[in-house]
């Protein structure tokens, strides 16, 4: 066994042999001491401890965003166990849950899903979004929540939750980060205080990047023999965002948010292939520009003591996503000859939601929530597409400007209840139920030819969950429950040549939705010092979407069309450990294992990321809050037989073992203004490396670097 494996054995089981050796004494100590655990309020839309929590979920703080100075959100789970990220660059990198990607996790900002109909299965919404000097905390449903939030949370659910003001007077806080491998310049500033009844929140941020370097050396069958361009992983972008608060009185309020992000020339990243596989094609998606904005509004009120809610939240939203996207392909067929494929996409999705919550505790030991949401897409479309035959003969070069997916509506409807019932003191237990009703129907668009199309699909899911508090210090946790994703725009309507352009992609319209059925075991053990966690899971998806060949021809090529063919299973165990110990010192570890199958045909591929994974640091915090330094360890195990037949890499996913360190100081502190000094270097070693999900379409992470943060807060 290797030191960093022996190092992750010893992490992991400290917290558990301290809860074991825990004395009598220990046990009869106030609540208070235990270690201090966060509380959640995604995975059951009410407050409730992570240790009494009815569902795998992970929480990132203030704390860990200020001292892990993330570029994004997305940044926070590398390494943790059951998450893992795809793509790379400024804004484009996504979150993978329990292997899942794209439109089978559901993101969410502040409770209100922020999915779209338009976005690409493997891709879906980018956390990107948000600028990370505005969030309170990021919670993290590993595994189906669809009860509660619907549709897209098949696989997870995100919800990054942002600050609100809370304090009298005018507080805020402004800061600079640097990061040296992409020459990445951020600047924010931020805002916020109560006043009498009101109050107010206003920030803003703005980053710009160049194309960062992946060091050279091997990588499975790839080399590099130098420092090399990721080209396309530069980029600016720009948040800002309002929020306003009225409290009518005790326990009632009203409240708007207005968000606003905007981005140039983000790109997916790509190496040039003739550094590493002369010959292959050389593949770039870009958006040239990208804005999203969102002006959300509601009211809150708690205390109420009606016969049917003790507290009601409702919130309305309009959102907006405007995006151009360019998808180039460029394939050599003989020494100066290619064919370059050029396609470009405009999409303006307008979105209009709304939810409403309500929570009533009917006895003493039973709580009811229930409610219904809504949201409608409507999506405009233009798309161009042209096909240059360089040096090829008198091939004359082609073009189109007929849209590939129509004019679109997509309107969903919810309605769910939840119960929360405590048996006894020690076992509590959970039941939820969704009924979901979805059209989506196409619209008049100039140029299309497809047909007319209208259709409905409608799902009922459920789940049930139990919280066994075995002892003081243990807790005991299952679940079982289905979830479902339906079909968006472009597996319903997309009609056209594929992107590469080698086949014709036709509608099919009459898909129906994916569901999974999900089963989740785990023990929490929590002491004084120590806190871990071990959770095993299966999820079994079935009438999963893939494009699939039809037999037929159109215009010439090969006919595909996204159908319901996949039956997939997921298994795995998730293991996380911490222990505090003395003078200031503490140790952290994470381990994954994940086994992922196509059940109905095993010799296709199915892996979006690693079959295992490691985290452990080892950390020192001041016990004034004066500086902290850490060091952190993480890898992957190797992976075989997810890669196709032919790729750069070879039949194995290579392991790979990165380290970082971190730290950070108090330069000045008066009151309630404190500077602070951040400094860290990643990737110590300089390997070249790639997250498993970038590895197909190969983009390295960058070389070693050095970030420095400053901030000011007041």
């Amino acid at each position: 066994m290797s030191r960093a494996r022996l190092l992750l054995v010893a992490l992991l089981a400290a917290p558990i042999l301290a809860a074991a050796q825990q004395s009598p004494a220990d046990s009869a100590r106030p609540r208070d001491t235990v270690f201090l655990t966060p509380i959640a309020v995604t995975a059951t839309r009410s407050p409730k401890d992570v240790f009494l929590t009815p569902a795998p979920v992970s929480v990132f703080d203030r704390v860990d965003i200020r001292t892990r100075a993330p570029n994004t959100v997305t940044d926070l789970f590398r390494g943790q166990a059951g998450l893992d990220v795809s793509g790379v660059g400024l804004s484009q990198v996504r979150p993978v849950i329990r292997g899942q990607v794209g439109e089978r996790i559901l993101v969410m900002g502040d409770g209100q899903r922020l999915n779209n109909s338009r976005r690409e299965q493997d891709f879906g919404e980018i956390p990107g979004l948000f600028d990370v000097s505005t969030i309170e905390r990021v919670e993290v449903v590993r595994g189906p929540a669809s009860v509660l939030y619907g549709s897209d949370a098949i696989g997870g659910v995100i919800n990054v939750i942002t600050r609100t003001p809370g304090q009298e007077g005018l507080h805020g806080d402004a800061g600079v980060r640097y990061s040296g491998a992409d020459a990445q310049r951020r600047v924010f500033a931020t805002a916020d205080g109560r006043f009498g009844r009101w109050g107010l929140l206003l920030g803003g941020a703005a980053r710009d990047a160049n194309d960062y370097k992946a060091p050279g050396g091997d990588y499975g069958s790839i080399k590099l023999p130098g420092a090399t361009p990721v080209r396309d992983t530069r980029g600016q972008d720009w948040t800002t965002n309002a929020y306003l608060d009225y409290r009518l009185s005790e326990g009632r309020e009203l409240f708007a948010r207005y968000e606003r992000y905007s981005a140039d020339t983000a790109g997916f990243g790509y190496v040039d292939p003739a550094a590493y596989s002369p010959g292959d094609p050389t593949i770039r998606i870009i958006y040239p520009w990208q804005v999203f904005s969102k002006l959300s509004t509601g009211v809150r009120a708690a205390g109420l003591r009606l016969p049917f809610a003790d507290r009601v939240e409702a919130t309305v939203y309009r959102q907006e996503n405007d995006r151009l996207l360019n998808f180039g392909i460029a394939v050599p067929t003989g020494p100066g000859s290619e064919i370059d494929i050029a396609q470009v996409n405009r999409a303006d999705i307008l979105t209009y939601g709304f939810r409403g919550e309500v929570n009533k505790l009917v006895a003493e030991r039973l709580a009811f929530t229930y409610g219904i949401d809504y949201f409608h897409d409507r999506s405009v479309n233009t798309d161009s597409s042209s096909t240059i035959f360089v040096n090829m003969g008198p091939i004359p070069p082609s073009s189109s400007t007929v849209p590939q997916v129509p004019n679109a509506t997509y309107r969903s409807t919810g309605v769910f209840a939840q119960s929360d019932w405590r048996v006894a003191s020690r076992l509590s237990l959970l039941f939820g139920a969704r009924f979901q009703h979805v059209n989506a129907a196409t619209r008049s668009t100039p140029g299309y030819t497809g047909p007319a199309v209208n259709s409905t699909d409608h799902t009922v899911v459920g789940a049930a969950s139990a919280v066994v508090r075995a002892s003081d210090a243990v807790s005991l946790v299952g679940t079982v429950g289905r979830a479902f994703r339906s079909p968006n725009l472009v597996e319903r309507f997309f009609n056209g040549p594929t992107p590469e352009g080698f086949g014709y992609q036709s509608p099919n319209p009459n898909l129906k939705p994916e569901t999974s059925l999900n089963v989740d075991l785990g023990v929490r053990v929590r002491t004084a010092r120590a806190y871990a966690e071990a959770f095993v899971f299966q999820n079994n998806i079935r009438d999963g979407i893939a494009i699939a060949p039809t037999g037929d021809t159109v215009q010439g090529l090969p006919e595909y069309q996204d159908v319901n063919v996949d039956k997939l299973r997921y298994r795995g165990v998730e293991l996380n450990g911490q222990l505090r110990l003395n003078a200031g010192f503490s140790l952290g570890a994470g381990a994954s294992w994940l086994n992922s199958k196509n059940v109905l045909d095993p010799q296709i591929p199915v892996g979006n990321s690693y079959s295992s994974s490691y985290r452990g640091t080892i950390r020192y915090d001041h016990p004034r809050d004066r500086l902290f330094a850490e060091y952190e360890l993480r890898g992957n195990g190797s992976r075989k037989d997810v890669l196709p037949v032919s790729n750069p890499v070879g039949a194995t996913l290579p392991a790979f073992l990165v380290h970082s360190v971190r730290a950070g100081v108090v330069v000045a502190r008066n009151g309630p203004r404190t500077q602070r000094l951040g400094i860290g270097i990643t990737n110590l070693s300089n390997a070249l490396y790639a997250e498993f999900s970038n590895v197909s379409f190969f983009r390295p992470e960058p070389g070693r670097s050095v970030f420095l943060t400053y901030n000011v807060t007041f």
